[in-house]
């Protein structure tokens, strides 16, 4: 008799975002995130009311130049590419740990490059490789730990532009607040802003906000 495993059966689509945070491991993060990949779009924007693509942009285009080399940190399906381009960008690349994910950010048209690693370790890019950074909704519960920030931070060339979605609590409570600061300390980075808290699942869980931050790199 075949072996039962839960993790190759996809929850309701009102339960998969709690279904993604349960992972246990990278492992099981990307495989599940394979799973979800051809129902992600349709699950967040229309289950969720999912803003925080659109919200993020808003405000990374008042740094970023167009002309920018740009990575979106832990793409997804494209969705913040797909903005970005709306926008006016042309030059950005797509990085995720699942293929399944970066399959489909391929169907947007949006990205120059993509490239499989996974956030919170050593990313595959010499120091400065980018001109701006972006990281929307993947510095969370169960995904990118706050080390990542440090490697964002390195492959973004100085003088360009850091920009990430942050809960509240998670940047409380999970590392963040002393990564930031020990990386505004050293110099390798200057604060420019931090949103009011946005409503970003607004659909299907109102109460969760986020913050964007933003940071000017001083040093790799």
């Amino acid at each position: 008799m075949p072996e039962n495993n839960d993790t190759t059966h996809q929850p309701a689509p009102e339960d998969r975002i709690q279904w993604i945070y349960a992972s246990t491991g990278v492992d099981e993060l990307e495989e599940r995130y394979d799973q979800w990949a051809a129902d992600y779009d349709a699950d967040l924007l229309n289950d969720f009311g999912w803003l925080g693509p659109q919200q993020a942009a808003d405000v990374f285009r008042r740094y970023v130049p167009k002309s920018a080399r740009v990575l979106d940190a832990g793409a997804g399906t494209g969705l913040v590419g797909e903005r970005l381009k709306r926008l006016g960008y042309s030059n950005i690349e797509a990085l995720d740990l699942s293929l399944g994910m970066l399959e489909e950010a391929r169907k947007k048209n949006a990205y120059t490059a993509f490239h499989q690693m996974t956030l919170g370790e050593t990313l595959d890019f010499p120091d400065g490789a980018f001109d701006a950074t972006i990281c929307v909704g993947v510095l969370t519960l169960g995904h990118a730990p706050a080390r990542s920030l440090r490697e964002l931070v390195r492959v973004t060339g100085v003088g360009g532009h850091v920009v990430f979605t942050l809960r509240p609590d998670v940047y409380e409570n999970n590392g963040f607040r002393e990564v930031q600061d020990e990386l505004t300390v050293t110099g390798s980075w200057v604060f420019e802003e931090a949103t009011e808290p946005l409503a970003s699942l607004p659909k299907g869980e109102p109460d969760v906000v986020f913050q964007v931050w933003v940071y000017r790199v001083g040093r790799s």
